[in-house]
């Protein structure tokens, strides 16, 4: 009897567990899928932040690096001339150029004024440039004035001297010394012009000028001309006894 209730029983287990467990099987699908579907409808409990993050699309990616910058490499040329002049090459080159002057051109045959082609036995110039040719130039002289000349030169050249008269004045002051004195002589030897131009004492002045006034030279004579001289005279005054 305990057999039978217990094959019984679990005849009865048998038959009711599939049906429990497709049943369990579709209650938890349903809740499932209603937990699945309850987000899709209600968006707005879901968090905005991750939504966005969902939603935004991702950036771009960066650039290329641009390529490198080519180096423009420069190239100095070496040269032998430094400040316009030739310096010393530091290296022989492998290669030494030779530099060819360029011809003059042939003179143009024919002047101006002459007759194209010219004539054997002919002037230089035509008929005109053999007219001036054969003619001699006057050189026109070129008449001198007045010339400079030493106080040595004109010495020599003294041909009446007058000795000056020591003045009384310069006695009783025992003043003596040299007066140099600027004079003109003309084409004729007199003296047209005479000033001082340093003395040892204005006592002494006017005794030399009344002297040199007096003096007479011979002409100077320049090109087979007399000229005026321009000089310097020098009257010394000393005391005797002194």
């Amino acid at each position: 009897m305990f057999e039978d209730s217990l094959i019984e029983s679990g005849g009865k287990l048998k038959t009711s567990r599939p049906a429990t467990a497709a049943v369990s099987f579709a209650m938890q699908a349903v809740v499932v899928g209603i937990m699945v579907l309850i987000p899709l409808l209600f968006t707005e409990a879901l968090p905005r932040t991750q939504l966005m993050t969902f939603l935004v699309a991702p950036p771009p990616p960066p650039p290329p690096p641009p390529p490198p910058a080519a180096v423009k490499v420069v190239k100095q040329v070496e040269t032998d001339i430094v400040n316009n002049q030739l310096r010393t090459p530091t290296k022989i080159p492998k290669k030494v150029e030779i530099i060819k002057e360029e011809e003059a051109p042939p003179p143009s045959v024919g002047v101006v004024g002459g007759v194209p082609g010219g004539v054997p036995g002919g002037q230089m110039g035509g008929v005109i440039g053999g007219i001036i040719s054969s003619t001699p130039a006057a050189v026109p002289k070129v008449a001198v004035q007045r010339v400079r000349v030493s106080q040595g030169v004109t010495q020599g050249m003294v041909i009446h001297r007058v000795q000056p008269v020591y003045p009384q004045m310069a006695k009783i002051a025992r003043v003596q010394g040299p007066v140099v004195l600027a004079a003109i002589i003309g084409k004729d030897g007199t003296i047209q012009g005479l000033h001082v131009l340093s003395t040892a004492s204005p006592l002494l002045n006017q005794a030399a000028l009344d002297a040199v006034k007096q003096w007479r030279y011979r002409p100077y004579i320049l090109n087979g001309e007399p000229v005026e001289v321009d000089t310097q005279i020098t009257v010394n005054f000393t005391l005797s006894g002194a």
